[in-house]
């Protein structure tokens, strides 16, 4: 009896991590949610592709009246729309949120509206000023996202215009600004400035772009505790695409057409190898996806096990996948029926991912709080993720007596007796980059269950 509760204990640890994922329904009812996000406070803003955005408060509730409706200026179809909306640094003050779109002739619009000054729940329609227009070639390939980064420019994510292997070659041309990352200063300038570290400046037309080479970043972020740069960029045929780097590095050149992922896809012209940023993490096709959504990493206080990593899904493959900086990656169960859209993240740095087919919007929960914070006041391990050593140091009375490491699967590498006092070093330097449980027993016998991330 005894060795079959240890056997049932560990076969529950083995599986936690890829079961720590839940998803809790905060919300129904929108249509085609395409972005969250927040404006400093308590409400989440949601926007949906055909040109609404509706405030969701946080009992769950959604305000009877949209906070801006602008659907008779855009192109609703396909991958058109009302795509992105960033809410100012500075918003509390100055009430500016920014918007991206598809107009009626088929182009990208980046416009700047302001808050109606009576009432915080809707906007001043009558405000929108049209800042940015970039003309598209084709109806997909949009990019969509707008964030203010670290340094408080404003960041616009475009793909490359559209058809199937950007045939014109514009993501990896400068004289274009599709297939970007772009930044503007929207604090100076008329209608906006160029930040004097745009790597090319003073070229005409491609003032405004930070890196080149993208061929649809539907989603990036930036880790607000790191500020590094997250950019999911959408594949081709077969693969897809995480890229991270410091958010100070400008005039990168991500790739895109000379290669998908790692792999060559059309190198006519390219510059050499050694100048491209290749991708942290790639997905390929064959594992069900076929087009990823990015997220953000996670910097809210809720959910301690999820501290620093990053989150992220796929239209075609309904988990989340959860990968770590140096891009150790797992992923959660299947949420069937879901074609997940976008995550948000609440004025907290909790998250949120909605799904477009049924209008849900879900909240991330951590469901294994009860196994890995069993008993965990006994004893501290640190650093977490670790790469060669973890120390175990006791947090009460008792003193640890022996360290046991599992994998995943729950097989045994490690069993240690520790020395009686108050810190113990464990070498784990052969082990690979991956998740693992770590039990620490104390004088009476008693375990603590921990998970440790290897980097």
């Amino acid at each position: 009896m005894k060795i079959a509760a240890l056997f049932l204990m560990f076969h529950c640890l083995s599986s936690s991590y890829s079961q720590t994922i839940g998803l809790h329904s905060f919300a129904t009812g929108f249509t085609r949610p395409v972005e969250i996000t927040n404006a400093g406070d308590s409400r989440l803003f949601i926007v949906e592709q055909g040109g609404l955005i509706k405030i969701l408060n946080s009992d769950g509730s959604v305000n009877p009246n949209a906070f801006l409706t602008i659907s008779t200026l855009i192109t609703n179809s396909g991958e058109q729309g009302l795509l992105g909306l960033a809410f100012h640094p500075n918003y509390t003050v100055n009430g500016l949120f920014f918007i991206n779109y598809i107009n009626l002739s088929g182009d990208t619009v980046i416009a700047k509206y302001s808050v109606n000054p009576g009432n915080p729940n809707l906007a001043d329609a009558s405000s929108g000023t049209i800042l940015l227009t970039i003309s598209q070639p084709y109806t997909n390939h949009k990019g969509g996202t707008l964030k203010f980064g670290p340094d408080g420019y404003l960041y616009i994510g475009m793909g490359d215009g559209g058809d199937s292997g950007d045939p014109e070659n514009r993501a990896q041309n400068i004289d274009t600004l599709l297939g970007k990352m772009l930044r503007i200063d929207v604090n100076s300038g008329t209608p906006y400035g160029i930040p004097s570290g745009n790597p090319y400046l003073g070229i005409s037309g491609a003032d405004e772009i930070w890196a080149i080479g993208l061929r649809n970043p539907w989603k990036f972020s930036f880790d607000k505790t790191l500020g590094n740069l997250w950019i999911a960029d959408v594949g081709q045929n077969n693969i897809e695409e995480i890229n991270m780097t410091a958010a100070t590095q400008a005039g990168l050149n991500y790739g895109w057409r000379c290669y998908e992922g790692e792999v060559q896809y059309n190198t006519t012209g390219c510059p050499s190898q050694t100048t491209l940023k290749f991708p942290l993490k790639t997905i390929n096709h064959s594992t069900g996806a076929c087009s990823i959504t990015g997220g953000y990493v996670y910097n809210g206080t809720a959910y301690p096990n999820f501290k620093g990593l990053y989150f992220f899904t796929d239209y075609c493959d309904p988990k989340i996948g959860i990968m770590t900086s140096s891009g150790t990656l797992t992923y959660s169960q299947v949420f069937s029926g879901n074609n997940f859209s976008t995550f948000g993240e609440d004025s907290s740095g909790e998250l949120y991912v909605a799904a477009i087919n049924n209008g849900s919007i879900f909240k991330i929960i951590d469901t294994s709080l009860g196994i890995n914070t069993f008993d965990q006041t006994q004893f501290v391990i640190y650093p977490n993720p670790a790469k060669s050593e973890i120390v175990i140091q006791k947090s009460n009375k008792n003193h640890p007596t022996e360290v046991t490491l599992f994998d995943m699967e729950g097989k045994m590498l490690l069993k240690k007796k520790t020395e009686n006092k108050d810190v113990n070093i464990v070498k784990i330097d052969n082990f690979s980059k991956g998740f693992y449980i770590v039990t620490v027993k104390n004088e009476q016998g008693h375990l603590s269950t921990y998970r440790l991330i290897v980097e």
